[in-house]
């Protein structure tokens, strides 16, 4: 490998899109399973005087979520990988029978991005000689590997992740103090979310201190809401 391939390689390491698919599924499983548990836990806190229905409902609510978290990602996935199954067949059947409206159409888009009408039809013509079903995939459809999401992978990591992040509030359910439990839910919850939105804003490579208030705040709308359901209804269980 030549020094200019080197010196690409490692100015592309400094680029997170690559991680977008993964860390997006996992952070959104991971937010959901600390911020759904949590705030089941804290409205069945804040209308129970004992322990034994807040750990059902905590540890039945850690299940169901975790469950319904990988079905919805797989099918909202897979939705997504239909519709771009189906696109790309019709771009194959246009390419077989209008082979020259879809290059002057692919040259269109190359030169509306900002190159001379010469210039763009001479690209699209050797992408078109080269593998034109990829070009029309990538620049026409807007889809590539970057984009693409796998159902089963985006349903594991989001079933895991929202698994980790419900134990984490469900933990605190079993060994804090029963007095002022809400309370001791809500300020673990705030710390857990805390960390996810750095390390989430840490392999994504952006602001910190952004994701983390980001986070914290609509956290604590939710868990608030929630916690003023318990008291609002004076039930206790």
């Amino acid at each position: 490998m030549n020094k200019s391939s080197i010196e690409l390689n490692d100015h592309l390491d400094y680029h997170y899109i690559h991680r977008s698919n993964w860390l997006r599924a996992t952070v959104l499983g991971a937010n959901d399973g600390i911020l759904s548990t949590a705030s089941l836990a804290i409205g069945v806190a804040a209308a129970s005087d004992l322990r034994e229905p807040v750990i059902l409902a905590t540890l039945a609510g850690l299940v169901a979520g975790a469950l319904s978290m990988a079905a919805g990602e797989y099918v909202s996935v897979s939705s997504q990988t239909d519709i771009e199954n189906a696109d790309i067949e019709r771009e194959k059947i246009e390419l077989e029978e209008m082979p020259e409206l879809e290059l002057q159409m692919l040259a269109s888009i190359y030169e509306n991005r900002g190159l001379k009408k010469e210039t763009a039809l001479i690209v699209a013509k050797e992408l078109t000689e080269k593998d034109a079903l990829a070009a029309h995939i990538r620049d026409e459809l807007g889809i590539n590997e970057i984009s693409q999401a796998n159902p089963i992978q985006a349903a594991m990591a989001s079933g895991a992740a929202f698994t980790l992040g419900g134990i984490l509030p469900f933990l605190v359910t079993l060994f804090l103090p029963l007095k002022s439990l809400e309370y001791s839910i809500y300020g673990f919850s705030i710390l857990f979310l805390m960390l996810l939105g750095a390390f989430s804003a840490k392999a994504g490579g952006s602001n910190i201190g952004k994701a983390i208030l980001r986070i914290t705040f609509w956290g604590t709308v939710a868990m608030g809401l929630t916690a003023l359901v318990g008291y609002f209804f004076n039930v206790t269980l």
